[in-house]
């Protein structure tokens, strides 16, 4: 058994002890009395809206391909590597998605250096779309802008650190002038940063955060759609302020996909703002987890299996000499 995998089993345990946890807390009965006249016809439909959101950022994975002149991919091999990278989501910030990097290089010889930075730029035009989506669901709320502010700050954080390039300038001047290990990832950074100020630059950021506006944005529907589900009443744009910060809340902390804290945002804002009752509130919490987390974890696998299909000896050890 590989480290990767188990890790997920570790995260996949943790998970569970999370989600008995909240159920223990909220009352099982509570839990049981919701799920049974719940219309799980809303479970469905959120599940389409997560997968309708991933087509989107698919989208925005072949712009930023365009964008950095990396061709010869057929649309449907593209998509496969792309929803490949679902398989690490549950890592922190979703930066494990940089294996489909490593999957796109040994399926069609990209440069992992070339595409490695694209994950950067997804996350970080997905931050500006959450912060969007928080300020907008925000307006007739107390405490809504004080997430925005934090995720602002990331976002300019970022921004700096993406295009202003002295600092790592600097420190690949100073990798050059050593021996070994430095010397030899000095050129896979000047790519790397190369590729960066392409996909993060000013110009590249518009239409790849209106994709995910638009996507994130539809996850946030579905919340409001399993929350309507159990017979609760929630406003639309409240459903998607509390899927944004509970998201935005899970990304910011470095835990395997934000387990416990997003968790816990969902549960809390659903009961104190839109005041779902108790075991309606955990139901929904588990189902949106499930319909957007675990279910692109899923599909991730899925994804790769047809991938390992095309190519046998893709992620497979090269023999010792």
């Amino acid at each position: 058994m590989n480290s990767s995998v188990r890790r997920f089993i570790v995260v996949l345990l943790l998970a569970v002890v999370v989600y008995g946890t909240f159920v223990v807390l909220s009352g099982y009965e509570n839990l049981k009395a919701a799920l049974t006249t719940y219309e799980w016809s809303t479970f469905v439909l959120a599940l389409v809206l997560t997968s309708v959101n991933y087509l989107i950022r698919f989208g925005k994975w072949e712009f930023y391909l365009k964008l950095l002149h990396i061709g010869g991919i057929s649309k449907g091999h593209s998509l496969l590597v792309f929803l490949s990278g679902f398989v690490l989501t549950v890592t922190p910030g979703k930066l494990g998605e940089v294996f489909k990097s490593a999957v796109l290089s040994q399926t069609h010889g990209v440069d992992p250096a070339r595409t490695a930075p694209i994950i950067l730029a997804e996350r970080l035009t997905d931050v500006i779309a959450i912060i969007f989506l928080i300020t907008w669901g925000s307006i007739s709320l107390t405490g809504g802008l004080a997430w925005a502010l934090a995720g602002t700050i990331v976002v300019f954080v970022a921004l700096t650190l993406a295009l202003w390039p002295p600092p790592l300038e600097k420190f690949i001047s100073l990798l050059e002038a050593k021996s070994g290990w430095g010397a030899r990832m000095a050129p896979r950074l000047k790519t790397a940063q190369a590729s960066l100020r392409i996909v993060a630059s000013p110009s590249a950021l518009l239409i790849p955060t209106a994709l995910s506006i638009v996507g994130w944005g539809l996850e946030g529907v579905g919340l409001w759609l399993l929350i309507s589900g159990f017979g609760e009443s929630a406003p639309l744009l409240l459903s998607v302020f509390i899927y944004a910060t509970a998201t935005l809340a899970g990304a910011l902390v470095p835990l395997p996909g934000g387990l416990g804290i997003a968790e816990t945002m969902f549960q809390s804002q659903m009961i104190e703002l839109a005041g779902v009752g108790p075991g309606s509130a955990t139901a929904s919490m588990l189902l949106i987890r499930f319909a957007t987390l675990w279910w692109a974890v899923i599909v991730g696998f899925c994804a790769l299996g047809i991938l390992r299909l095309l190519y046998p000896t893709l992620l497979r050890s090269k023999p010792s000499p």
